[in-house]
C-alpha cells in the first residue's frame, strides 16, 4: 500500500497537467459535507457550494462560503470540487447531466468523488470526464465527529499528479490522506474499512453483552479491554458513534465481492447484529443495563 500524509512534501511528477484553477467546491452538504465546506470557508479558502437543501446553503454562507445555482456553476467558481452525496445514481447526475460538473469544470480541475460508492462507478466517471479534468475516487473514513474536527482521513485512487495538485484544498479538513492505486482503490480501501468496522461493533456489544449476563461489571470490562490487545477505537468510542449507512456498506461489499470467491460471512453475521443494535441499545449496555439484544444472542 503506497501512503501518503498530508504533513509530507508534496512530490513532483514528471508528467504535465494544467494548473488547478483557484477556490474548492463541495457538492452536497449533509453530515460530511456541511462540515469539509465550513472548515474550508474558515481556512481563508474560496469556496463555493451547492445543496437541494437551502437551511444547508445559508449554514454555509454564514461561514463564509458562495452559494452557486447547480453542480456546473460550482465548477465554473473552483478547481477542486469535491462531491459527497448520497448513492451512485445522485453521483452520476450532479457529474453528467446537462448543468453537471462536466459541463463547468475548466481544464486542470480536479474532482473528488467523496460520496460511497462502486469502484466501477468512479471508473465510469472518471472515463467520462472531459479531457483535463481529472477525477480521483476519494473515500471519507472516520465519520461524522472526524468531519466536524477537520480530521478525515481519505482513501484516494487516481492520478498522483492530480492528488498533488489538489493537496492544499485538503488541508483543512483531513488528517491523512492514503492513494491505495488507480480510481476505484480508494472505495475498495473504505469497504475494507467499513466491514471491519461493522464487524468490531458487532462483536464488541456481544462480548460485553456476554460479561453482563455473566455478572461481569460493563464499565471495569470495558477499560480492562483498552489495556489489552482488544483495544481499539471501536471499544474506546463506541457510545459516539452513529449507527448509519450499515446496509448500505455491506450491500456495496456483497456487490464488489461478486465473482471473487472472497467469503464474507462476517460481514452477513455483522449485518443481522446491527440490525438489532442501535445507539441507545448500545448506551444501554455500557451502562451495564439490558440493552434488549434477545433476539441477537
Amino acid at each position: 500500500m503506497f501512503a501518503i500524509h498530508i504533513e509530507e512534501i508534496a512530490m513532483t511528477h514528471t508528467s504535465a497537467r494544467p494548473p488547478v484553477p483557484p477556490g474548492v467546491g463541495v457538492i452536497g452538504l449533509g453530515a460530511m459535507g456541511a462540515p469539509i465546506a465550513r472548515h474550508l470557508a474558515t481556512s481563508g479558502i474560496p469556496t463555493t457550494v451547492t445543496d437541494l437543501d437551502e437551511v444547508a446553503v445559508d449554514a454555509a454562507t454564514a461561514h463564509g462560503a458562495v452559494a452557486a445555482a447547480d453542480p456546473a456553476a460550482v465548477a465554473v467558481a473552483a478547481g477542486v470540487v469535491i462531491v459527497v452525496v448520497a448513492t451512485d445514481t445522485q453521483l452520476r447526475d450532479v457529474l453528467t447531466r446537462p448543468r453537471g460538473v462536466f459541463a463547468g469544470a475548466r481544464p486542470g480541475t480536479v474532482v473528488l468523488l467523496s460520496s460511497s460508492a462502486l469502484p466501477d462507478t468512479c471508473r465510469e466517471l472518471a472515463a467520462a470526464a472531459p479531457e483535463g479534468i481529472d477525477v480521483l475516487d476519494a473515500a471519507l473514513t472516520g465519520g461524522v465527529r472526524s468531519a466536524e474536527a477537520g480530521r478525515l482521513t481519505l482513501l484516494v485512487g487516481g492520478d498522483p499528479g492530480a492528488l498533488d495538485a489538489a493537496r492544499p484544498a485538503l488541508r483543512p479538513w483531513t488528517a491523512a490522506v492514503h492513494l491505495l492505486g488507480d480510481v476505484g482503490a480508494g472505495q475498495v480501501g473504505k469497504t475494507v474499512n467499513n466491514l471491519v468496522h461493522w464487524a468490531q461493533i458487532s462483536a464488541v456489544a456481544q462480548a460485553l453483552e456476554l460479561g453482563r449476563r455473566l455478572g461481569g461489571d460493563v464499565q471495569k470490562l470495558r477499560m480492562a479491554m483498552q489495556d489489552s490487545p482488544t483495544d481499539s477505537r471501536t471499544l474506546r468510542e463506541m457510545d459516539q458513534m452513529r449507527f448509519t449507512w450499515f446496509e448500505k456498506d455491506i450491500a456495496n461489499a456483497e456487490k464488489m465481492a461478486a465473482g471473487t470467491g472472497a467469503d464474507l460471512s462476517m460481514a452477513r453475521t455483522a449485518l443481522a447484529f446491527m440490525r438489532t443494535f442501535d445507539i441507545d441499545a448500545a448506551l444501554r449496555l455500557l451502562a451495564g443495563e439490558d440493552p434488549g439484544l434477545y433476539s441477537a444472542l
